[in-house]
């Protein structure tokens, strides 16, 4: 199940149901408020939060999490899992135990839920239908040579871990985002206005956005859980030959209708 970003906010009650009805509830959750929120609907909640600890592998923790789940499923239990935002965005532990059950031929199925990208289209504005949006995983630009589209928003995830290739860290510390603005200046100018986003998870809390040449971005307010957004830099180009085949078309099946984002 995904709880959503801001606490009893963004909960359906489709969620709300499963939760007050299983057997047992596994919460995916930092923020002890929330499991405390979560034992009011069900007092069987269990927090995996324990099994991470510093420098072990977040690979095994989620691997352990896996076993957790499906054990209570194989035992006969009603299992509901609890995860921020939508449950299967950034996380590979609830697409793994739903694969794990199908297999074995349990009925399992995931309940999507207001995602953080969902509150950032909405805080800052954003239409992903008109220039549209590239969304990476940060790391995947020191990792892999990933191009960025320029004409579009790009969106890098998970900035706290950016780099991290131990999988055991919490945080990366500021000379990894350094690299990282290093490679994001190969594709845009180093005063180019980039946005540092977090969504709220309490409703008395604001979203937090900072606005910021892409060269100070190292040097912004961080806590670990911001996005970056780096808004378009360059202009779409028209493309002239599909324009012409367009041109074609509309002459044999009538007049063709403007594109939705004019050049």
């Amino acid at each position: 199940m995904g709880m959503g970003i801001t606490l009893g906010s963004h909960l359906t009650p489709l969620a709300r149901n499963c939760i007050e009805t299983a057997d047992v509830v596994f919460a995916a959750l930092s923020d002890h408020v929330v499991e405390l929120w979560l034992r009011r609907m069900n007092p069987g909640v269990r927090s995996l939060q324990p099994y991470y600890r510093p420098g072990k592998s977040r690979m095994k923790t989620y691997r352990e999490w896996v076993e957790l789940m499906i054990a209570e499923v194989r035992a006969g239990k009603r299992v509901c899992a609890v995860f921020y935002g939508h449950p299967g965005i950034f996380a590979w532990s609830p697409h793994k135990v739903l694969q794990l059950a199908r297999a074995e031929g349990y009925q399992a199925y995931m309940e999507p839920g207001v995602s953080a990208e969902d509150c950032l289209y909405a805080d800052l504005g954003i239409d992903p239908g008109q220039v549209g949006c590239q969304h990476l995983e940060a790391s995947q630009l020191l990792f892999f040579e990933r191009y960025l589209d320029t004409t579009s928003h790009v969106i890098l995830w998970q900035l706290g871990v950016v780099g991290d290739r131990s999988l055991g860290r919490f945080r990366t510390p500021d000379a990894y985002r350094e690299l990282l603005t290093e490679r994001l200046c190969e594709d845009y100018p180093a005063d180019h206005e980039v946005i540092v986003y977090r969504a709220p998870t309490l409703p008395v809390e604001r979203p937090h956005i900072q606005r910021m040449a892409l060269r100070d971005f190292p040097a912004a307010g961080f806590i670990g859980q911001e996005t970056l957004v780096l808004p378009p830099a360059r202009a779409l180009k028209p493309n002239i030959v599909m324009r012409a085949r367009l041109d074609a078309l509309d002459a044999v099946y009538g007049t063709g209708r403007e594109p939705t984002v004019s050049a």
